[in-house]
């Protein structure tokens, strides 16, 4: 095992977590804008198409991290059917949910229930469609809606914060299913679907448009939230959360959903892009 892997194992994970919390909203100038430069110039980040461009103008180096874009910088595939990519970044794997089963790289895979943390809830994807998206340092950090949907649920579930870099989720079986995550279940028209919000070391802290803060604080049980009949209603490619720090968003579709067959491992993708295709995605469901 190299080394690396080695030290997934280890590390205290939400103590460093914490730190990072804390370091990444740290508002002393020189401290934020060496923090903002080093990840710009390292992973060429590209400010022209931020809605802030200068890098000093952030009050953190969160806020720069999770910095908008300008209006019409991810332009939305308009066909009628399509399915959303949910964020920038690159496609870690993508296809069919198999005998309810999700590959994660290089033949390691896990079960749709692991995911969720619930095998009722995993029923309705037994034989559908899964996108894994991973973020790094240089991408655009909110996350989008897939499809159109009303809320239905969070389920918070605990876990480690394994990496969820490339070379940690091939060595590391089970990764997204043993990571810290928050899962959202919406109704759409066309049935269910889930974006799952998986948290990662260093890089753990998740919002969302309708419970601001979610993670941390980090969870030492599975804690559910039901939101039916509070109308939150988003529609298709509407902001639903975002990434305090990077990490990855998992989107899980019923069978009626087809996915790009070009979709492969490692290929760049960024929000508002067509990923698939199903009848009605840009329809809100009717209330209720």
């Amino acid at each position: 095992m190299r080394a690396s892997v080695a030290l997934q194992y280890v590390l205290p994970h939400r103590f460093l977590s914490r730190l990072v919390l804390w370091g990444t909203r740290w508002t002393f100038a020189p401290w934020k804008d060496f923090l903002i430069r080093r990840i710009v110039d390292g992973y060429r980040v590209d400010l022209d198409e931020a809605e802030q461009p200068d890098p000093s103008a952030y009050a953190h180096f969160n806020a720069f991290f999770t910095r908008p874009l300008k209006p019409g910088a991810r332009p939305q595939a308009q066909a009628a059917d399509a399915i959303l990519c949910p964020a920038d970044g690159r496609i870690s794997q993508a296809g069919p949910i198999r005998a309810g089963r999700v590959f994660q790289a290089k033949g390691p895979d896990f079960s749709v229930a692991e995911l969720l943390g619930d095998e009722a809830a995993a029923a309705p994807y037994a034989d559908g469609r899964f996108a894994t998206v991973y973020l790094s340092p240089r991408d655009y950090h909110r996350v989008h809606m897939p499809l159109a949907g009303e809320l239905l649920e969070t389920v918070h579930v605990p876990g480690r914060l394994f990496s969820v870099a490339p070379f940690a989720v091939a060595a590391v079986p089970r990764l997204f299913a043993r990571n810290e995550r928050l899962v959202c279940h919406f109704r759409g028209a066309n049935g269910p679907f889930a974006v799952v919000l998986v948290g990662a070391m260093l890089v753990s802290g998740i919002e969302t448009v309708w419970g601001d803060v979610e993670v941390p604080p980090y969870a030492s049980r599975v804690t559910r939230r039901d939101w039916r009949g509070r109308g939150i209603r988003l529609a298709r490619g509407a902001e639903m959360g975002r990434f305090n720090m990077g990490s990855t968003a998992i989107v899980l579709l019923p069978a009626a959903a087809a996915l790009d067959p070009a979709l492969s491992p490692e290929q760049a993708v960024r929000v508002g892009e067509a990923i698939g295709s199903i009848a009605g995605a840009n329809l809100l469901p009717p209330p209720g």
